[in-house]
């Protein structure tokens, strides 16, 4: 898989034969034949009689496969692929805010309060901050009912969250950045104002990556 990601087997080429791929990797023909078989479920390869096993288009890779998404992560030093997963969920989370603002209740807003207020006291420890940051944009997911949406943010998170380019910078002044805008967020959702809440999140989620993501590549693709 990486090495199709990579590009040492390109699209439309096809793969060595089971000899060459059992002696490059020490294996027998059996897991070569499955691990094949796995390329082929996840949309890196097409295996047809007497053509062989070809690389298929990257468009044809299934991109929410945990293993996929890891490899085309580790292999892309432009960070697009990243930028992709924030805009996915800059979207999926702005929609849930905009329904969590006019439906969230009494209990959903203190809790918000709550995390906001004690995110403030842990600008200096990063990772309990990032627990509880996580919280927060959890507790409106729930409170938008859109559980699609927020299993495929919790995906795509749960996938991403060790990578060294999404964690990028950390520290108190990012911290205390970040929570500015979660506070934001919060009064919108308390006022019950849906477009406000909606923007606070797209926007919140857009400075906190750039931030993150330093100089690399082109973040063009962020712009809307």
């Amino acid at each position: 898989m990486q090495r199709v990601v990579r590009g040492n087997y390109p699209t439309g080429s096809t793969l060595p034969p089971e000899p060459v791929l059992c002696e490059t990797f020490s294996v027998s023909r059996t897991v070569i034949r499955e691990a094949v078989k796995i390329l082929q479920e996840k949309g890196l390869v097409r295996v047809r009689q007497g053509a062989g096993t070809t690389v298929t288009p990257q468009a044809q890779w299934n991109m929410l496969d945990e293993l996929v998404l890891a490899a085309t992560i580790a292999e892309d030093e432009t960070l697009a692929i990243l930028d992709d997963v924030v805009v996915t969920r800059r979207l999926l989370e702005s929609d849930m805010a905009h329904v969590a603002a006019r439906t969230a209740g009494q209990d959903v807003l203190d809790r918000l309060r709550e995390l906001v207020d004690r995110m403030d006291e842990l600008v200096d420890d990063t990772a309990t901050y990032e627990e509880h940051d996580r919280l927060f944009h959890d507790t409106i997911m729930q409170a938008s009912g859109n559980r699609i949406a927020r299993g495929v943010v919790r995906s795509l998170e749960g996938q991403v969250i060790n990578s060294s380019g999404y964690q990028g910078k950390s520290g108190r002044d990012m911290c205390k950045a970040s929570n500015r805008g979660h506070r934001r967020i919060c009064e919108r959702i308390a006022a019950h104002d849906a477009p406000g809440a909606a923007d606070a999140m797209f926007t919140h989620i857009t400075e906190a990556w750039l931030v993150r993501r330093g100089a690399a590549g082109d973040p063009g693709r962020l712009k809307r």
